[in-house]
């Protein structure tokens, strides 16, 4: 049985550094073949409406955008339900291939059979 990652962001701009390392982490692991879903919390939120990524110029860093890409290339991207009210996001503002789910989807996914959950 393949083991799944559950990676949940919950900084943006805010925090570019860990902002980039989740990404990173979710898209290496898309690349390597593992079943990737990435959840977006809090500000990490607007990473998951067309048009919002950032451009945070990381020295040394894969654009976020291009991360974002790879992720969903592979994976999955879910922006959190409560979060997304709060700013105002809805279904129709997010990215192709992206959702909007909660609490309960979010527990399902990590404690999924061989699921290994991490938050950032």
């Amino acid at each position: 049985m393949a083991r799944g990652l559950v990676v949940k962001v919950t900084c943006g701009a805010d925090d570019p550094e860990r902002l980039s390392q989740a990404l990173t982490v979710a898209a290496t692991a898309v690349a390597s073949g593992v079943d990737v879903s990435l959840w977006l919390t809090g500000e990490a939120s607007w990473l998951g409406v067309a048009g919002r990524v950032p451009d945070l110029a990381l020295t040394h860093s894969v654009p976020l955008a291009d991360l974002v890409a790879a992720v969903l290339a592979g994976g999955s991207l879910t922006v959190c339900t409560q979060c997304a009210a709060r700013r105002g996001i809805g279904s129709d503002d997010l990215v192709d291939g992206a959702r909007i789910a909660g609490a309960a989807t979010f527990l399902e996914e990590c404690l999924a059979d061989g699921a290994q959950a991490l938050v950032y």
